[in-house]
């Protein structure tokens, strides 16, 4: 699902702005089971996978056997943050993709700084998350119980919405960690202007592109005037992609 998402959507979107071929050196944070990372080594790329869960990247070698006996990609299961990473991958990368992983991570300021030691002169970084005030911004249709199909219910204060959580034997490290660390499209245009990128292209979908495998929808942008307005737009919107890069030093 995530490679054909990828294949279909992400890559295309990315190559409004940026060519994508066999010079092309990928970063992928948060690479799962290597979905989104197989669309590019598909299309010539080379490419280095990192992720924290282990069980996961034990998946994704599997899924890139192939791949990893070719050498055209690693698969490492390490924190970024890791000064061993960047010593050996300082200024290697063209492109850095998250998809659905910065809404993940703590201190995305922070992580958005680090990024700048890995990328080359002209390298970009590509974002696909669900906006926090979406109406599953919470992951909650994860949940086993009833409370995968209510929307917004994410948005309560935390006490409450813990309570809920427990209620319905939800309660889990991981809903509450999101709902610490689930990010806006304005705050996340807001970080990235304070950490000296700039945004160079985005779209906000209505339909999530993936919600066409998932459930056979037709992925569709977001209505202009929506998303012309900031605290509105994320409430409607279940998917946002963004092409950064670092601003110009003015001399």
């Amino acid at each position: 699902m995530q490679l054909k998402n990828a294949r279909d959507f992400v890559i295309p979107f990315i190559e409004k702005r940026f060519p994508i071929n066999n010079n092309t050196h990928v970063l992928e944070v948060g690479c799962a089971e290597g979905g989104v990372l197989k669309a590019f080594l598909d299309r010539g790329c080379t490419g280095v996978g990192v992720e924290l869960e282990e069980g996961r990247l034990i998946l994704a070698e599997q899924f890139l056997k192939k791949e990893l006996s070719e050498g055209v990609v690693r698969l490492i299961n390490k924190n970024i943050y890791d000064p061993s990473f960047e010593i050996e991958f300082r200024n290697q990368f063209d492109l850095i993709v998250l998809k659905d992983v910065i809404e993940h991570i703590p201190h995305q300021e922070k992580i958005l700084q680090e990024f700048k030691k890995f990328l080359r002169p002209g390298g970009k970084i590509f974002f696909g998350f669900p906006p926090w005030y979406m109406p599953f911004g919470g992951h909650q249709q994860l949940c086993k119980s009833l409370l995968s199909k209510i929307p917004y219910f994410h948005l309560l204060p935390m006490g409450i919405y813990k309570r809920i959580l427990t209620f319905f034997k939800e309660y889990v490290p991981a809903f509450v960690e999101i709902k610490e660390t689930g990010i806006s499209t304005n705050r996340f245009e807001r970080i990235v202007k304070e950490t000296g990128y700039q945004v160079i292209l985005d779209t906000h979908f209505l339909i999530n592109p993936i919600y066409k495998f998932k459930f056979g929808l037709t992925p569709f942008k977001q209505i202009g005037l929506i998303k012309a307005i900031p605290h509105l737009r994320d409430f409607l919107t279940t998917c946002v992609y963004y092409l950064i890069e670092q601003k110009e030093l003015k001399h």
